[in-house]
């Protein structure tokens, strides 16, 4: 049987092939070159303390329906106003996403805004600048050591970040070859999709080098950053924890403001 990340790339090679033939290469390229400068995602994560990436998607193929109704532009300018270092937006459709999401927040907010789909084909990358992205995530899981190089340094051709997101020891190890400026540690099996929250501290447990690393899924509370920032994360993607309440945007405040009472707890126990 295949595993979902299998049944979603079969899908989503299928899919780009459909917008190849609605939107040629060439002119896609045009409209990329043309567009404003992308902005620094590491840059702008390191920056802030918590540096969170609040995420913006309407389902996901494990949980179902999460927000189906949202608007993409008024929760991403309510992310910026809320504490948001960057924006990640789903443009898979198994999320319910769509390119016009990207569009819609870049329209709004001035911060970082990362691509977050199954990235395989060059066309891909300009898809992500044509329409705003300043960041796409390149996932160790589904690309070849080789790919995943290639794709890496066509996206730094473009001036976009990539994000290289691993699950494993040996997806980590293959992925710092590529001298990764941000990697991304999702918590989230993308083959059974079972989260393990103890991953990020494994992986990191003897690393000494200088990539950026944001943690990725499963993340809850202040507690959870705070763990996660002690194993060596230095930001983080929160999707669902956000989402799944009534107010995206109040909860990201919330989250931001209880994380600096830890801190602030940590440094008085110091003293």
């Amino acid at each position: 049987m295949s595993s979902v990340l299998e049944r979603i790339l079969a899908a989503k090679r299928a899919e780009v092939e459909q917008q190849k033939k609605a939107v040629a290469s060439e002119p896609l390229m045009e409209r990329a070159a043309s567009t404003p400068p992308p902005r620094s995602l590491a840059q702008a994560l390191r920056q802030r303390r918590p540096a969170i990436i609040a995420e913006i998607k309407r389902a996901s193929p494990s949980r179902g329906p999460i927000r189906p109704e949202l608007d993409c532009a008024a929760l991403a300018r309510q992310y910026a106003q809320a504490g948001a270092a960057a924006v990640s937006v789903l443009t898979d459709r198994h999320f319910e996403g769509s390119l016009a999401d990207l569009e819609a927040a870049r329209a709004v907010v001035n911060l970082p805004l990362l691509r977050k789909d199954f990235i395989f084909d060059p066309y891909q990358l300009y898809q992500a600048r044509a329409h705003g992205a300043d960041a796409v995530l390149l996932i160790a899981a589904m690309l070849k050591p080789a790919h995943l190089a290639d794709l890496y340094r066509q996206a730094g051709d473009l001036g976009l970040s990539a994000v290289v997101e691993v699950h494993s020891q040996t997806e980590f190890e293959q992925a710092l070859k590529v001298g990764p400026e941000v990697v991304g540690i999702n918590s989230r099996d993308l083959h059974t999709f079972a989260v393990d929250m103890t991953l990020t501290e494994r992986l990191l447990g003897g690393y000494r080098g200088s990539a950026l690393i944001i943690a990725e899924s499963g993340i809850e509370s202040a507690a959870d950053l705070r763990r996660l920032a002690r194993a060596g994360a230095g930001a983080f993607l929160v999707g669902e924890s956000l989402l799944r309440g009534d107010a995206p945007a109040a909860r990201l405040a919330e989250l931001i403001a209880e994380f600096a009472r830890l801190e602030e707890g940590k440094a008085n126990q110091a003293q």
